[in-house]
């Protein structure tokens, strides 16, 4: 800043200088007091210019990084865009599958329960169909020794018989 604050001291001086020169090197009161206030307004001038071409400087320093922080920011929301980008299509996929799996699942429980009350029902049927077959198996054998018996009782009748018949002759 203390580059700046002489600049303009310079400029005084010449301003004061070329003043002072052109009244021949001796002026009168008023000449002084008018060459201070000249020189007082130059210095204001001088200021003034400074203090514009500051705030110029700070304004287009300012802009220039806002210009920089607008780029980052579409940069970095372009990079979140291609990671969300990225990340999506497998969030969708995974949500859907977990749908179809709840859905699924949600019907597996009534035809699992379903299941379960059938195979009890086998069991009881074919344990009923079992016992059964057992009756039927003893039925049906002792209907074969009743069969053989009676067999075996006609053949001594008819034996007994064809004895009777042999004798008659």
């Amino acid at each position: 800043m203390q580059g700046g604050v002489e600049q303009p001291m310079q400029m005084v001086l010449r301003v004061k200088h070329p003043s002072s020169l052109s009244s021949g090197g001796g002026g009168d009161e008023e000449d002084e007091g008018e060459g201070s206030s000249r020189s007082a307004l130059s210095v204001f001038k001088a200021k003034e210019e400074q203090i514009e071409r500051r705030k110029m400087e700070v304004r287009e320093k300012v802009f220039a990084h806002l210009g920089r922080v607008e780029e980052e920011s579409k940069r970095l929301a372009f990079i979140r865009q291609e990671l969300e980008g990225m990340a999506d299509p497998t969030r969708k996929e995974v949500e859907s599958i977990r749908k179809r799996i709840d859905t699924v699942n949600r019907q597996l429980k009534p035809l699992g329960k379903s299941c379960v009350k059938k195979e009890k029902e086998y069991k009881e049927v074919l344990e009923a169909y079992n016992e059964k077959s057992k009756e039927k198996a003893l039925l049906v054998n002792r209907l074969i020794e009743l069969v053989s018996e009676s067999e075996r009782m006609r053949m001594k009748k008819l034996e007994e018989l064809n004895k009777t018949v042999d004798s008659l002759y």
